[in-house]
């Protein structure tokens, strides 16, 4: 009987000790969850460090991160990733932040028509997705509720660019008439086939020239890719033929490419060059603006989107409210607005 007495004793022993031990886990559980939160890790993957625009954003992006983490005592991990352009590399980048357990992931699309991989797998991994600059599809981003936005509206770019032109010619008409037809004569610079910031720009700069009542031709049209390199290459081959003497004006989706057709019009050493008009405010841009090499720039304010993903990120991570001045429309999109940059307003944006 002693020998049983002595097996019940030490049964009853162990189910105490489990159960203590138990009790000391839960504690530990407890106290974990009554910790607060401190500290974010970010992935970003963004389509081309390349792309002048992007760069500054990027830029701005760590520059707000470390202001940020001062501010308000946090720790904000960036890693950001360079998609060289190809959506497979762009989704395996996703797929790796995944796996080192990052909080918020924010994508700079290489195909915007091709967001469904990423995604899918943030949805199963419950990450939320902060998309930005180059605007995925509507139908992709209603898809759950942790994807978001953050950019501009692209048309109203390419209005602001069609208004820079209409005051630019009720001002100096006559000048930029250079055979006095009475027809405004451009060629255009587009980004990316396909892309919805290069068709969007292409059709609202012409139809605010146009509405504004002055008539338009278009003598030449060639896509660049936003690069200044392929812009140059381009323009130069226009100016080497018939086209370049009809050319009265040239629009371009970007500064980059702006830049590119004043590259070729300076090697050419034109008397009377076209006008030349872009859209981004980048550095270099702003400077051309300054200089008198292009007539005016759209900015595209690279600064407050930059801080919008890193506010939008905290409030994903920590809860906390989004600062005054940056609104979350329709539970979805951050839109930072667009500015008309001329010689007239220069210097205040130089900066």
């Amino acid at each position: 009987m002693s020998s049983k007495k002595n097996i019940l004793i030490a049964l009853m022993v162990l189910i105490i000790l489990s159960i203590l031990s138990l009790n000391l886990i839960y504690d530990k559980v407890d106290d974990t969850k009554g910790e607060e939160k401190n500290s974010v890790k970010i992935g970003v993957s963004i389509y081309n460090q390349y792309d002048t625009f992007i760069s500054s954003l990027v830029n701005y992006l760590t520059e707000y991160a470390k202001y940020k983490e001062q501010e308000e005592g946090i720790t904000i991990t960036l890693d950001i990733s360079n998609a060289g352009g190809n959506q497979i590399t762009q989704n395996y980048q996703v797929e790796n932040y995944i796996r080192e357990n990052y909080d918020i992931i924010c994508i700079n699309l290489v195909d915007r028509t091709d967001a469904s991989v990423a995604i899918d797998m943030a949805i199963n991994a419950d990450i939320p997705l902060i998309f930005f600059n180059r605007e995925l599809v509507e139908k992709d981003l209603n898809r759950w509720d942790k994807l978001f936005y953050v950019g501009a509206v692209a048309l109203e770019s390419g209005i602001m660019q069609g208004k820079i032109v209409v005051d630019y010619c009720d001002k100096n008409f006559d000048q930029v008439d250079r055979n006095q037809d009475g027809i405004l004569q451009y060629v255009i610079l587009e980004g990316e086939p396909g892309h919805q910031d290069a068709l969007i720009r292409t059709e609202y700069v012409i139809n605010t020239i146009s509405e504004a009542g002055i008539f338009v031709e278009k003598v030449g049209d060639e896509i660049a890719n936003w690069t200044r390199a392929q812009a140059e290459t381009k323009m130069s081959q226009w100016l080497k033929n018939d086209v370049g003497r009809e050319i009265e004006i040239v629009i371009a989706n970007n500064d980059d490419m702006a830049l590119g057709a004043i590259d070729a019009i300076q090697k050419e050493q034109m008397e009377d060059p076209p006008v030349v008009v872009g859209i981004d405010g980048t550095k270099v841009g702003l400077e051309a603006v300054k200089n008198g090499d292009m007539i005016g720039t759209v900015l595209n304010d690279a600064k407050g989107q930059a801080e919008g993903i890193v506010e939008l990120a905290c409030f994903l991570a920590f809860g906390e409210e989004l600062p005054d001045g940056i609104e979350l429309i329709d539970g979805k999109y951050i839109r930072k607005p667009h500015i008309i940059i001329t010689p007239e307003n220069i210097e205040q944006y130089m900066e």
